[in-house]
């Protein structure tokens, strides 16, 4: 069996910093300590000092397979992401067909053997109509069911009170939300139109999906969780207003958590002048004010996951009017050396850092052996090399889309190394070809 012993490395996990060795035998962790004597037959990769992370376990992607695979796929997706540092990946519902039956849920993980450099998971979608799906699902057919509390890209809006009620009492897992109130965004849309014709500036994107809309969904989301003590994370929150709604308590004493993406901790909505469409997501990226907000959240204990909502759109179509450039950023490539970019200066800690986007993954997900750098546990790791600043270029993108927004952006550290597994998937700026990813194991439901 293959081992592999990672030296001089200065770990990240579980709230400290540390230097360390780690011995990784297969595809698990079978040993850490302060110095481990190689063997015979071990590989020896020298850390040098880098830091040693449990890679992240991404909750929020799209991927885009089945049905839209000419914008990505699970396998450009997949590698993009390992290069980032993401380890593990869970996959929305909002695809063609939308994976909204256990049927179209098992054809999909199908898809996903053998093609992706990652480990994957799969929501299942909720609709108006497929309760008796929901309250079929098994433990391990999905990481949870996502309900589009709002119009987002992609039609799968869940709006009708009753099989709101319905999918909250009955859920057999966790249950994920988008909230947007859509007649809120409606009726921004329609005093737009009014003002500015068919010529509605990208500056008006955080009006039109504004804090007010996020509110009323969210604020719905979380009363229907407490009344039918669901458990519930609601995504990407991006507001200050919305942060009274969670509580500061440990994530493990708390049946509602909260998410917020990369992307609304890097930009505001003065970037709409010189990104335009590019930085145009759903829920939309807002204030300066609102940024500062969910660092501070972040901090405090009220977000509890940081994650990517990496959807990936055809450079030619975010090129198109407001109305018709979709909405959505490609980020998995880059989003953890952001995080560290953000921690480099004083805005959130590294030992934060790794928390929000590996342990507490796993433990507000149940997801099974992973998410932490432990003897027994699946050899998930990233070395970041924090003296080798990293300049983000069409040369070097590899998801499919071939964009970023963070195209010139250079970062102070860059991804060494990704390991998924206990293989080296990625070294020195390249994929090794490897296909290691496995299907995630979770251990909670309701």
């Amino acid at each position: 069996m293959h081992k592999l012993l990672i030296t001089n490395a200065r770990l990240i996990n579980e709230g400290e910093i540390h230097d360390t060795d780690v011995l990784v035998k297969g595809e698990r962790i079978e040993k850490i300590a302060a110095s481990i004597t190689p063997g015979e037959d071990v590989q020896v990769l020298d850390a040098n000092g880098k830091y040693l992370i449990p890679g992240m376990i991404d909750d929020q992607v799209h991927f885009r397979e089945p049905g839209m695979t000419n914008k990505g796929n699970l396998a450009t997706e997949s590698a993009a992401a390992v290069a980032g540092g993401i380890t593990s990946f869970m996959d929305m519902p909002n695809v063609n067909p939308q994976t909204t039956t256990r049927a179209v849920l098992a054809d999909k993980y199908k898809l996903a053997e053998r093609r992706c450099s990652g480990n994957y998971a799969f929501y299942l979608g909720a609709t108006n109509r497929n309760i008796d799906e929901i309250k079929a699902l098994q433990l391990n057919e999905a990481c949870g069911i996502k309900a589009f509390m709002g119009a987002s890209t992609g039609d799968m809006l869940i709006d009708d009170g009753q099989a709101l009620e319905r999918l909250f009492e009955h859920a057999p897992v966790l249950v994920v939300t988008h909230c947007e109130h859509s007649p809120t965004i409606w009726d921004n849309e329609a005093h737009a139109k009014a003002r500015y014709g068919d010529r509605v500036p990208m500056s008006e994107h955080p009006n039109i999906r504004s804090a007010n809309a996020c509110l009323v969904s969210s604020s719905l989301a979380v009363d229907l969780a407490r009344r039918h003590d669901t458990r519930l994370h609601v995504l990407h929150l991006t507001t200050a207003i919305e942060m009274s709604l969670f509580s500061k308590a440990d994530r493990n004493d708390k049946r509602i958590t909260a998410e917020v993406c990369v992307h609304y901790l890097w930009f505001d909505e003065s970037r709409y002048e010189d990104l335009g469409a590019k930085i145009k997501c759903n829920p939309a990226i807002k204030t300066a004010e609102d940024k500062a907000a969910l660092i501070a959240a972040l901090n405090e204990g009220r977000l509890d996951i940081i994650a990517t909502d990496h959807a990936p759109h055809l450079v030619g179509e975010k090129q198109r009017t407001y109305f018709k450039a979709p909405a959505g950023l490609p980020l998995v490539q880059h989003a953890l050396l952001a995080l560290f970019e953000l921690a480099k200066d004083g805005l959130i800690s590294p030992e934060l850092l790794v928390d929000k986007t590996s342990h507490a993954v796993a433990d507000i997900y149940g997801v099974v052996d992973r998410g932490y750098v432990r003897e027994g546990y699946f050899a998930d790791l990233v070395l970041i090399d924090n003296k080798t600043p990293y300049t983000v270029s069409s040369a070097n993108l590899l998801c499919k889309c071939h964009w970023s927004p963070f195209d010139g952006v250079s970062f102070s550290s860059s991804i060494d190394t990704t390991i998924v597994n206990g293989h080296i998937i990625y070294q020195n700026g390249e994929l090794s070809g490897g296909i290691v990813g496995q299907r995630l194991q979770f251990d909670r439901g309701r």
